[in-house]
């Protein structure tokens, strides 16, 4: 893994920004999908895709590589905009999201997109798969595994049961190998979630159930890196990344408003929101130089 020097903290600052206006591009050209995750989602994203993650877009199938769960499906255009950028197949085919006979359907389907780990859609499954995942590669590979399992998750599906019983799972099993990470970005499609449903205090919750705790800004390259990293180095129990993230962040507009978690933006919104992305774009060069 290469250094994260102020060279790579600018690359991937910049290409989270690229990233984001892929996301506004493409919901617009759709009409419809999810605009505030994919938005706030987009530094992990680019975190994981390029510094963290054990990957290779020429070899999507590598035996070696670390495993992605998106959970959350519905926050797909992050995913499919990163893994373009990356590699994994060309930008422009991204133009044809929620189309019909696209590989790109508006939640992962990996019998469309062979790079997948899973199809995802139904919230609070993703880290059940997770953990059977994590789970396998222990009984395979024991302690000596070095691969290891991401699953992320929405703060609003953390209501569903079945997630706290995975979690409890993954505590009682020491799942060393397993990461979530948790858009804390406090929304969804009916409200806040403190409004719908309080999930405070969160970072008690999941330490209830054996896991490893650690709070980053979102937002922040190097408290992401550095909160994958030290994953790596607890040993016995899972790690949960509770990432505190800002709805739509990137274009004012958008940013910490509800109503933007499940419609995309129409023409005009699109010309203001990919101009003000571009601009940080600008700021975000100069700044570095």
């Amino acid at each position: 893994m290469d250094n994260l020097n102020d060279n790579k903290i600018k690359f991937l600052e910049q290409k989270a920004n690229d990233i984001r206006i892929s996301i506004i591009d493409i919901l617009e050209d759709a009409g419809s999908g999810h605009t505030a995750g994919p938005l706030d989602m987009a530094d992990i994203f680019t975190v994981l895709f390029f510094h963290t993650l054990k990957h290779n877009p020429k070899e999507p199938a590598w035996p070696e590589r670390d495993r992605l769960v998106l959970s959350n499906g519905h926050i797909c255009p992050v995913l499919y905009s990163t893994m373009a950028h990356a590699g994994y197949f060309p930008i422009k085919e991204l133009k044809t999201l929620r189309k019909f006979g696209s590989r790109l359907q508006g939640h992962p389907h990996r019998d469309f997109l062979s790079m997948l780990e899973t199809s995802s859609g139904p919230l609070g499954s993703g880290l059940s798969q997770a953990v059977g995942m994590a789970l396998a590669d222990k009984i395979d590979h024991g302690l000596t595994s070095n691969r290891r399992i991401y699953a992320l998750l929405s703060d609003g599906e953390l209501e569903c049961g079945q997630t706290w019983e995975a979690a409890m799972l993954a505590g009682k099993e020491k799942l060393h190998n397993l990461v979530a990470v948790v858009d804390r970005n406090n929304i969804q499609i009916d409200g806040y979630t403190e409004d719908v449903m309080p999930l405070e205090s969160l970072s008690d919750k999941w330490r209830a159930w054996n896991w490893h705790v650690i709070e980053i800004d979102g937002h922040n390259m190097e408290e992401i890196a550095d909160a994958f990293e030290t994953a790596k180095a607890i040993f016995g129990k899972p790690t949960v990344i509770i990432a505190h993230t800002i709805a739509g962040k990137g274009v004012k507009e958008f940013e910490r408003d509800y109503r933007w978690h499940g419609k995309p933006p129409n023409k005009e919104e699109k010309r203001m929101a990919i101009n003000e992305l571009r601009t940080l774009g600008g700021k975000i060069k100069s700044e570095h130089e």
